[in-house]
């Protein structure tokens, strides 16, 4: 949870900061989530932990979006299968991402 706000400083891949952040019960803080709304813009969606003292804070509306966070944990793991892609042989970030589409489109025509 500390080093969620320094990851989003090191971004160098992001060009702006994103409108709504998903993570997991284990960043459910009103705190951070007060420094990421009002400091940065962000809107911190996580579902609540279940020893939580405080009132809940979000509504059912935002957690939508968390319940479709499965499709892109999955489409990783299937990427992860490509032993190239995880330890990453390649030095240049252009044959990296020829690798990564490669394994896109097997992936693809394996699930047909």
């Amino acid at each position: 949870m500390k080093l969620i706000e320094s990851l989003l400083d090191y971004s160098v891949i992001l060009y702006r900061d994103p409108d709504r952040l998903l993570y997991d019960k284990i960043a459910d803080s009103d705190a951070l989530h007060y420094r990421l709304f009002w400091h940065r813009g962000i809107e911190l969606v996580t579902p609540h932990k279940k020893n939580r003292k405080k009132n809940p804070t979000q509504d059912g509306r935002s957690l939508r979006r968390y319940r479709k966070r499965w499709k892109v944990e999955r489409t990783i793991s299937w990427l992860k299968n490509f032993h190239r892609l995880v330890v990453r042989y390649e030095y240049y970030a252009h044959l990296y991402h020829g690798f990564v589409q490669l394994a896109c489109l097997f992936t693809i025509l394996k699930r047909f």
